[in-house]
């Protein structure tokens, strides 16, 4: 099953894996309460959130979805960086988290892999993943991670490409009161006094995952 919010995204990916794979797409949805319902009804043994839908996440989605469905797997795709969400996405449930841009070459194996029963995510993670074990430490991005909610970290990493607050609420499917707020949370974890000092911060937190 496909959760997406953008029907060419949910039909480019439709064609991709049937045409490339043995799966059959059953169903898909466009918001939470709909894949919810849709997974009660369909039971597929496999279903692909993104992780930026309207009125909620695909993290939070996919916790409703692995509580509806224990023994279902759960394929995260998204196009925010996977050394910030991958994490969240694994303790939420999934069994894999895919970036967009390596969807049309990695799909069909990271659908084949968890579907084995293994866990999917990009070899560069892996190796970064296993440094830090191995070095006992924790990087910088994962502790700012740590400190903030689902959304608020989409909201932090949006302001740091640049997005004024309309633009995310746009994106995001939310209201600009909403974003304000969650401005404001930003400002009380990260300890900032000013909207000027947030986005510095977020464009400097950008630029470090960047580089790092």
């Amino acid at each position: 099953m496909l959760v997406d919010d953008h029907p060419l995204l949910r039909r480019g990916m439709r064609v991709l894996i049937e045409q490339r794979s043995r799966f059959e797409i059953c169903g898909e949805a466009d918001n939470a309460p709909e894949a919810v319902d849709m997974v009660r009804r369909i039971k597929p043994d496999l279903t692909i959130v993104d992780i930026t839908l309207k009125s909620t996440n695909g993290i939070e989605l996919t916790k409703a979805l692995r509580a509806q469905a224990p023994d279902m797997r759960i394929l995260v795709v998204s196009m925010h960086d996977e050394e910030v969400y991958a994490e969240r996405a694994l303790r939420a449930g999934a069994m894999g988290y895919l970036m967009k841009h390596e969807a049309v070459e990695m799909v069909i194996i990271a659908l084949e892999r968890i579907l084995g029963g293994d866990i999917y995510v990009s070899d560069r993670l892996k190796e970064k993943m296993l440094h830090r074990f191995l070095n006992h430490s924790t990087e910088k991005v994962v502790s700012l991670a740590e400190l903030l909610s689902d959304r608020e970290l989409e909201v932090l990493e949006l302001i740091g490409e640049g997005y004024g607050t309309r633009a995310i609420a746009e994106q995001l499917g939310l209201s600009v009161k909403t974003i304000d707020s969650y401005r404001e949370h930003l400002k009380l974890k990260l300890n900032l006094g000013t909207s000027s000092e947030l986005v510095r911060y977020a464009i400097q937190w950008s630029k470090s995952k960047t580089n790092g």
